[in-house]
């Protein structure tokens, strides 16, 4: 993970660079091309699924191929210098980094990235759990030859495939709504995810957890992207690229690291039986409930005025 989540970052801040180099307006021209590595994570989870390599290490072999080539596809890409040359570099990009932390003594850059690294743990519960709660349903006689316990991927995938459109809507959102509105649809859609979670399951409810699933897609994107999208076009340009950084440390790092320690901790502690089973409802019930305190938080202490015209950056 120390060395796979610091491409997100870095393949974003590079995807920013390309397109304004091009004179394009990253809010209006990212989400476009955002979605097609979507739509490549919906192609890896069904041909993880369709194999059955969902529980073998034979997944990590797939996404190892496929690594190696992106790796030899990335020399064909356009030119994408550092802005940085000649004598110095080293420290001055040790100095561009440090000041990106500058952003922390601004209230409402802390307050976002503190929001970020919360809904961060939010997006590590749903990755970490969701599988698992599909693949527990096997114990259940009723249950164990639906489609939804055979191949959960493919059900999973909904939620891939739902960001697909939701990505495409980011920038009418933002312009429309402002980030303040777009976190907070955000917020309330994992409630809504957790929730129908908490009472679907693969028979007569699986209708739950398929709209749970299309949620997801607004949960994810009004969040992720849009967040990145407000980053690059509230930091200054110097410091921009680290400023990609820092809010995917706090998401997928932070974030993602107190998501996965805390919620197995309290799962641990107060919905597995002695015998080590998992009260789903309980756990799902509880998830809702932590997404809906971060939303009435963000509500109450972030402050923005939404300015449609700051929301395009296209200069170099």
């Amino acid at each position: 993970m120390i060395f796979y989540m610091p491409t997100i970052s870095l393949a974003n801040a590079v995807s920013y660079t390309a397109l304004k180099t091009s004179g394009k307006d990253v809010i209006k021209d990212f989400p476009p091309i955002r979605v097609w590595g979507t739509i490549g994570f919906i192609a890896a989870m069904w041909v993880v699924s369709l194999t059955h390599l969902e529980k073998s290490a034979g997944q990590f072999y797939v996404a190892a191929a496929a690594s190696l080539v992106l790796g030899l596809y990335a020399f064909s890409l356009p030119k994408c210098p550092p802005p940085l040359k000649g004598a110095g570099n080293k420290e001055a990009g040790i100095r561009m980094g440090r000041d990106a932390f500058s952003l922390f003594r601004n209230r409402k850059m802390a307050l976002f990235f503190v929001f970020s690294m919360l809904l961060g743990a939010a997006l590590q519960l749903t990755n970490a759990y969701g599988d698992t709660f599909l693949h527990d349903f096997a114990k259940v006689d009723a249950y164990k030859d639906t489609i939804a316990v055979k191949y959960p991927a493919i059900i999973m995938s909904i939620s891939q495939i739902s960001e697909t459109l939701f990505i495409l809507a980011i920038p009418f959102m933002l312009r429309r709504f402002g980030i303040k509105k777009v976190m907070l649809f955000s917020m309330i859609a994992w409630v809504l995810r957790f929730g129908l979670f908490a009472y679907g399951n693969p028979a007569e409810g699986l209708w739950m957890i398929i709209l749970s699933c299309i949620i997801y897609g607004m949960a994810f994107d009004f969040f992720n992207i849009s967040g990145s999208l407000f980053v690059e076009t509230e930091s200054s340009e110097s410091i921009r690229a680290s400023a990609q950084g820092i809010f995917m440390m706090m998401t997928n790092g932070i974030g993602a690291v107190m998501g996965s320690m805390i919620s197995g901790v309290v799962i641990d502690q107060f919905f597995t039986t002695i015998d080590g089973d998992k009260d789903w409802q309980g756990i799902w019930l509880g998830f809702a409930i932590y997404a809906l305190v971060v939303a009435i938080a963000f509500a109450l202490f972030f402050r923005h005025k939404h300015q449609p015209e700051r929301l395009s950056v296209t200069t170099h």
